[in-house]
């Protein structure tokens, strides 16, 4: 698998109303020699759409709402030896995806930033959701004894077998799909690394993130696999 200028790395980017940062996220991972990328927009409002179809992304209209629908929907059209998913609003360096890669490439089948690692960390992370990621971090850690120092971000690359081997498995609709998509690899017992990540903050807007409805569905999410147990 070949670091960057790889015509075998796909980048999947869920939009919902993102026209002003998603230009500048298609740009930068030109820059860094990505042009397979597929952008899956939730019905945005505003010119998203044009703006991603005018850098040269391949657009699909989302079919359901969330964050989680669209990257399932995601994985379902992606192809390619890696896929690496990141948010539109400009929060995430494209500059990170080649050290995605190598990690891939060095034998991970799923490699994830970590904003708390050494060298990492977050311009737009505030008290409120830095508690929260922190306690169910502690909660994931401590019931499927992982090690992971981030839950809650979006930054990850697969292996396209390792997205075969999650796909059946993935239900989430919303912004708890990190969360499901990590407890699930440790399940199937796919090797997870971590790398060090920088958040920025985001460009334009609001994000659409909401800390008390979308906290309570990630730990709706962690008891619910808990409960399960291994994936059937």
């Amino acid at each position: 698998m070949k670091k960057t200028n790889d015509p075998d790395v796909t980048v999947i980017i869920p939009t919902l109303n993102e026209e002003h940062s998603i230009a500048e996220v298609l740009q930068g991972l030109k820059q860094m020699g990505y042009h397979k990328i597929l952008v899956v927009d939730g019905n945005s409002k505003d010119r998203t759409i044009e703006a991603a179809k005018d850098h040269g992304a391949i657009v699909v209209l989302q079919n359901s709402r969330g964050k989680g629908a669209a990257l399932r929907q995601a994985f379902d059209h992606a192809d390619g030896d890696a896929i690496v998913m990141m948010d539109a609003d400009g929060s995430m360096n494209p500059k990170e995806v080649p050290r995605l890669v190598e990690a891939l490439d060095s034998g991970a089948d799923l490699v994830k930033g970590s904003r708390f690692l050494p060298y990492g960390y977050s311009e737009d992370m505030n008290v409120i959701r830095r508690i929260g990621n922190q306690f169910f971090l502690s909660l994931v850690n401590r019931i499927w004894s992982t090690n992971y120092t981030d839950l809650c971000y979006g930054l990850a690359a697969f292996k396209k077998d390792t997205i075969n081997k999650l796909r059946p498995h993935l239900k989430s609709i919303n912004f708890e799909i990190e969360t499901e998509v990590f407890i699930k690899a440790k399940k199937l017992r796919l090797k997870v690394v971590e790398i060090p990540s920088i958040e920025f903050r985001r460009r334009h807007g609001k994000s659409n993130l909401n800390i008390f409805k979308d906290g309570f569905r990630i730990l709706k999410t962690i008891i619910e696999e808990f409960v399960k147990g291994s994936p059937n």
